[in-house]
C-alpha cells in the first residue's frame, strides 16, 4: 500500500515556523503583548491518557498568553469544569500555566498549535500541524479522542488516513476509527456555541457520559 504524506509524523517543537502566515502573527502579537507565550502550543496532561481532547487552536487571550491549551479563555470555563465534574482534573478551573493544576488519564491537544488570525486557521495550516497530532496519536494510543468542532474532527481523520465522507461530524456522535480508539464528536466550547445555546452544560456533559461509558467509568 502506498504511504500517505502523513505516514511519518513528527515531533512537535514549540520552535516550529512551518506555517509562515502563523509565524509572522505570532510575532506581531508579540509585539503588542510581550508577556505573552505567543509560540506553538505543547499539549497538556497526564502521560497516560485514557481520553485525548482536540480542539481548533489557541485563542489569542487563552492558550496563546498562558502557553497551555484552553487556559485562560471563556472555553475553557466549561471544558474544565467538565472534566473536573467527570473526575479528569484536580480542580475545575484553569487561570494561568502554573496553577496547579492537574490531569489524570486525559490529555488535551490542538488540530493547529498556533494562534490563527481571527481564530480561523486556513487548511494548509492545519494540514501542516497535522504531522504533530499524528504523532500524539501513535504515541499515546487513547482509546478515546473527543474532537471539538468538525476542523478538530477532520483533523483527527486525517492522521490516521481515514476519509472523512465516512465518519461524519455531529454532534455527540461517535465513530470507531480503528480496533482501539473510538472519536467521539461535540461542539466546540467556544462562547459562541454556548452563549447561543448551540452547545449547553447539559449537551456537553452528555458526550462526556458517552465517553466515561464507554471506557467502563460510569457508576
Amino acid at each position: 500500500m502506498k504511504k500517505k504524506e502523513n505516514d511519518h509524523a513528527e515531533i512537535f517543537t514549540i520552535n516550529c515556523e512551518k506555517c509562515t502566515r502563523l509565524s509572522k502573527n505570532l510575532k506581531k502579537i508579540k509585539v503588542q503583548f510581550p508577556h505573552y507565550y505567543c509560540k506553538p502550543v505543547p499539549s497538556f496532561g497526564s502521560k497516560r491518557v485514557k481520553l485525548l481532547i482536540v480542539g481548533l487552536a489557541p485563542g489569542l487571550h487563552g492558550a496563546n498568553q498562558t502557553g497551555r491549551p484552553f487556559t485562560g479563555d471563556y472555553a475553557g470555563i466549561i471544558l474544565y469544569k467538565t472534566l473536573y465534574l467527570f473526575g479528569y482534573a484536580n480542580q475545575p478551573i484553569s487561570v494561568h500555566a502554573k496553577d496547579g493544576l492537574r490531569l489524570s488519564d486525559c490529555k488535551i491537544t490542538n488540530a493547529v498549535k498556533c494562534f490563527p488570525p481571527d481564530n480561523k486557521p486556513i487548511l494548509d495550516e492545519v494540514k501542516q500541524c497535522n504531522h504533530y497530532l499524528r504523532s500524539e496519536i501513535d504515541q499515546y494510543q487513547p482509546p478515546a479522542i473527543l474532537a471539538l468542532g468538525r476542523i478538530a474532527h477532520q483533523a483527527v481523520l486525517r492522521s490516521m488516513n481515514l476519509v472523512p465522507k465516512n465518519f461524519i461530524f455531529s454532534h455527540a456522535a461517535q465513530h470507531q476509527i480503528s480496533e482501539r480508539t473510538r472519536l467521539f464528536n461535540s461542539y466546540h466550547c467556544s462562547r459562541y456555541n454556548t452563549q447561543t445555546r448551540r452547545l449547553s452544560s447539559e449537551m456537553f456533559d452528555g458526550v462526556f457520559n458517552d465517553i466515561h461509558v464507554y471506557l467502563g467509568l460510569a457508576s
